[in-house]
């Protein structure tokens, strides 16, 4: 039987298909779907763990365990679980492990265009790099063979363009492996250094052994011989592109992105005239072949920038004349924006009017730096908020931390915040943290998380008290403040910048689109506005500005009474 999948959907039916009966992730664009559905198979135990590297660590404890598992997370969530997973492939496994990695090529929802594949070379870890979600099924079965023939953690890279599209997959029925034997063996287990200096040599020598059978993996790597003019090495999502711009070359597709296959690459590259190497991204593979004396070209041509496309290709490698530009002219530009009702917007107009410097961490509330809120001046990483602003504090002095608060929300706080306000605390620091906590994460789709009190399927579960924590850290003051009430919130930041010491301000109220709006919408009063904007510092995509002063959108508008706060005139009231 076919369905219809997108990769992120054939990834988890793949590992339901491969008995994987452990999975752990953290949600982020684009690899959140994976878990999402896999949390509709019964038979795999799913949660959301508070970040990438405690769900890596769960994956492997569940491995070395007997039980085939998987962790999930988007291409920068693999830095902070980089610590357990380049160890873990010293080590080994027990049943198969695989790491989910999405890419995201062109930065549609990241900070940064890292290519995974730079990192399963450094880690020494076994990368597969599907080009549809049929393979994306098929590869997951393919890697829990791979991880337990080789003993190693395995990579399956997606990027977004593999992760978000729809294509045919045939689904199959699910093997159920038996829960393998544990045994105590320290010399693999224990990274101690003696161990891992045996181990090491075990990796060196896997490596070898996986990159000359790779020569022989057709479900894997394989030749498609066409016009031998030109040929064209190439993986994952530019393959199709390739396909589709130059159907006449021959293609060498690598399913396996590390280790390469040499003499399958040798082979091809001696069947061909003009060798090119199509990828997205750095030149990962380009590089190697060079390496190896093999003439060919590519990166010269695309550059390391944004996505591949079959336009880009065929300008590209074949002379085609350059794409035109889209005629946007009755477009109107839409950038990102909080949403009506948005409790973060509340907080931002407050740090905008108290002119403070605003380390912000990623998510929702980043949206306060664009205009007409323009309230964050930095923005780096999950948790960097806290360590940033506390780093401006030591270098510039206590004036410059009564000028400074750092911005994060719920999740973001429980995936890597503590850490950076036990070290304010435990460093004396003089700093305000705002923990925007609008109970869900809510940028990658509204994710349950630790602070909210529901698991992945939505069951209650322990809630994080995030009071008693930032207490327990020794923050000596810590206080609740509705974004919505304005003059209060202002009230309360004025303080606790103030104060000579440690604070913690909780701006809590849940996300608009998780609650069920109960207030009617605000109307305006064309006889009393004069036009002078006042509403319109909020941002709020429910008010408009027309020539006769502004109007209120009714179907947008949720009535949160903002809007209404800043008006001095009386010419917006919510509706009786």
């Amino acid at each position: 039987m076919k369905q219809l999948m997108l990769g992120n959907e054939a990834i988890a039916r793949g590992a339901w298909e491969a008995g994987v009966r452990v999975s752990s992730a953290y949600p982020g664009t684009p690899s959140t779907e994976i878990n999402e559905n896999i949390a509709n198979y019964k038979e795999i135990y799913s949660e959301w763990a508070p970040n990438e590297k405690v769900a890596v660590e769960v994956a492997l404890g569940a491995a070395v365990s007997g039980a085939r598992s998987m962790a999930c997370m988007k291409h920068v969530g693999l830095n902070v679980a980089a610590d357990p997973f380049f160890t873990a492939t010293y080590t080994g496994i027990n049943a198969g492990m695989v790491v989910i990695v999405a890419d995201d090529p062109g930065m549609h929802s990241s900070q940064n265009e890292q290519d995974t594949r730079l990192l399963a070379r450094a880690s020494h870890a076994p990368c597969l790099d599907p080009s549809n979600s049929q393979e994306c099924k098929d590869f997951m079965k393919l890697a829990y063979e791979i991880s337990e023939k080789y003993d190693t953690p395995v990579i399956v890279r997606l990027t977004t363009r593999i992760a978000h599209a729809r294509t045919l997959v045939e689904v199959a029925d699910r093997v159920e492996p038996e829960l393998r034997e544990y045994k105590k063996d320290i010399r693999k287990y224990v990274s101690m250094p003696a161990n891992m200096i045996a181990r090491h040599k075990v990796v060196e020598a896997r490596e070898i052994r996986l990159a000359e059978d790779a020569n022989n993996m057709p479900a894997l790597n394989r030749i498609e011989w066409a016009d031998r003019k030109v040929g064209v090495i190439t993986s994952g999502a530019a393959y199709n592109y390739v396909k589709e711009a130059m159907p006449e070359a021959s293609v060498l597709k690598l399913g396996l992105a590390y280790p390469l296959p040499r003499k399958l690459i040798e082979e091809f590259a001696k069947g061909v005239e003009t060798l090119y190497v199509i990828e997205d991204m750095e030149p990962f593979y380009e590089d190697a072949v060079k390496a190896w004396g093999i003439p060919c070209s590519g990166k010269d041509k695309t550059g390391v920038q944004g996505e591949l496309f079959m336009h880009k290709i065929e300008e590209k490698f074949k002379g085609a004349e350059p794409a035109g530009p889209m005629n946007t002219t009755d477009i109107p530009n839409r950038p990102p924006v909080l949403c009506p009702g948005c409790p973060h917007r509340g907080l931002y107009y407050v740090l905008g009017k108290l002119k403070l410097t605003v380390c912000s961490d990623i998510g929702c509330y980043t949206l306060g730096a664009l205009p007409p809120l323009s309230g964050v001046d930095t923005c780096v990483c999950m948790g960097a908020s806290i360590g940033m602003a506390h780093g401006m504090e030591k270098a510039r002095g206590t004036e410059q931390a009564k000028r400074t608060v750092a911005v994060l929300g719920d999740s973001t706080f429980c995936h890597s915040g503590m850490t950076g306000l036990l070290n304010m605390a435990y460093n004396r620091s003089v700093g305000t943290v705002i923990i925007a906590d609008n109970s869900i994460t809510g940028m990658t789709g509204h994710q349950n998380n630790p602070a909210n009190g529901k698991d992945i399927h939505g069951d209650p579960t322990t809630a994080l008290d995030i009071v008693k924590l930032c207490e327990a850290m020794g923050v000596a003051s810590v206080r609740i403040v509705d974004p919505f009430d304005l003059k209060e919130t202002e009230k309360v930041i004025k303080e606790e910048v103030a104060r000579d010491g440690l604070s913690v301000v909780i701006s809590r109220r849940p996300c608009a689109l998780i609650i069920k709006q109960t207030n009617k919408p605000v109307v305006n009063d064309p006889e009393k506005c004069v036009g002078c904007g006042m509403c319109l510092k909020v941002g709020c995509p429910a008010i408009i500005k027309t020539e006769k002063g502004v109007r209120i959108d009714p179907t947008q508008c949720v009535g949160c009474g903002m809007c209404v706060q800043l008006c001095k005139l009386g010419a917006l009231k919510t509706a009786e």
